[in-house]
């Protein structure tokens, strides 16, 4: 059986080891796997010739994260005993790190930095304006390897326009329907016997719910393994995304994570409370339903295109995430959702994404055939 995202993968790797190499920058929404591609990449290039740094986890202040970065890697350095004078000292050093560290016998190493576009914390000190641009351009000239991820797709593209050739954008893929049996495989091991057509149908299903994101696909299968005998993917949907289930309490970091990088946190939410009722919408319709000028619903919007949680087609705006959309509808009131709210707002997400998706015969509700105690129990109930 082969991994998730076997051939994307490869082609990362293909670049890093390219001569001259690549620098693949890898911008992905949450939950897209791209921290799980560097820690396969780390243990496939060996541990000894490449070093995993979380950015987000350690980027505080420039001395605190060289010291952080420089402590903890497996590459010898001969400037680690003289201390940074400034901020703009220790940033310095840090470029010189990534630059001259070897790995054993003196080959080129590999640098895996997640999330990198957070080094625009160190932009606030002193003599550190312009981090990112220094920090590519060193990158581009060193003979080390690097490969960069980021959750935020607009502010990379707009961040490498002017960068060098040497920096390839590869978008993580979505799951493949193969690679989503692969995931689904657990949950099937409490019905061997279920037929070939639903298991297919199962996994269409899974697709056009999650787009193919591996967190969510992930999430659905180990709840319907929880589940046991006749559990299906709109059911393990509900229960996940009932308060405090896992992809409630994912969706609500992604969404305040992301709104406060941005600006306008009070009328960004506004405007994703309407899109959530309604999508997609023209800048006019939501600068009527949002009660402001259009000149200032369109900075709110381009805020929001900043941080890839709205995306704007053919002048019409709407959730870049499907599933994100769908928390808000639950968990963005003034109260929380009741199980039977959950249950039927899962539905008709599930209706509107997959709605020429008709079960196998042996299905008799949107999954496995189950008695109306089991629907009941998983929250299931018919709608009109």
């Amino acid at each position: 059986m082969t991994g998730p995202h076997t051939g994307f993968d490869r082609r990362v790797l293909s670049a890093v080891e390219a001569s001259p190499s690549r620098i693949p920058v890898i911008p992905g929404g949450c939950g897209s796997g791209r921290t799980a591609l560097l820690q396969r990449l780390r243990d496939k290039l060996g541990r000894g010739a490449a070093q995993y740094i979380d950015v987000e986890r350690c980027a505080t202040t420039p001395e605190r994260f060289l010291q952080s970065v420089t402590s903890s890697s497996p590459f010898a350095w001969q400037g680690a005993d003289r201390a940074p004078a400034t901020a703009r000292d220790a940033f310095d050093q840090l470029v010189r790190f990534l630059d001259a560290a070897r790995a054993p016998g003196g080959a080129p190493c590999t640098f895996l930095l997640d999330e990198v576009l957070e080094l625009r914390t160190f932009e606030s000190f002193p003599g550190l304006r312009h981090v990112l641009r220094d920090m590519l351009e060193a990158l581009s000239a060193s003979p080390n390897r690097f490969v960069l991820t980021t959750r935020y797709t607009a502010r990379a593209h707009r961040l490498l326009r002017d960068a060098t050739s040497r920096f390839e954008v590869m978008h993580v893929p979505p799951l493949a329907a193969t690679e989503i049996m692969d995931v689904l495989a657990p949950a099937f091991n409490g019905y061997e016997q279920t037929p070939t057509d639903d298991r297919d149908y199962l996994m269409r299903l899974v697709l056009a719910l999650t787009d193919g994101r591996p967190a969510y696909v992930r999430a659905i299968g180990d709840m319907m393994g929880q589940m046991g005998r006749g559990a299906e993917p709109i059911s393990a949907l509900t229960a996940l995304l009932t308060p405090g289930g896992v992809l409630e309490r994912w969706c609500r970091f992604c969404y305040e994570l992301r709104l406060h990088r941005a600006r306008g946190y009070g009328a960004l939410k506004a405007i994703l409370d309407i899109l959530a009722d309604d999508e997609p919408l023209t800048l006019t319709e939501i600068s009527l339903r949002l009660h402001r000028t259009p000149g200032s619903t369109k900075d709110y919007l381009s805020w929001l295109e900043d941080v890839d949680l709205v995306t704007a087609r053919q002048k019409r705006y709407s959730f870049t995430d499907p599933m994100l959309r769908l928390w808000v509808r639950l968990h963005c009131r003034p109260t929380h959702p009741t199980e039977e709210d959950v249950a039927r707002e899962v539905q008709r997400y599930a209706l509107a994404r997959a709605p020429q998706l008709e079960p196998a015969p042996a299905l008799a509700y949107a999954g496995i055939e189950a008695t109306p105690e089991e629907r009941k129990s998983w929250g299931i109930i018919e709608i009109d």
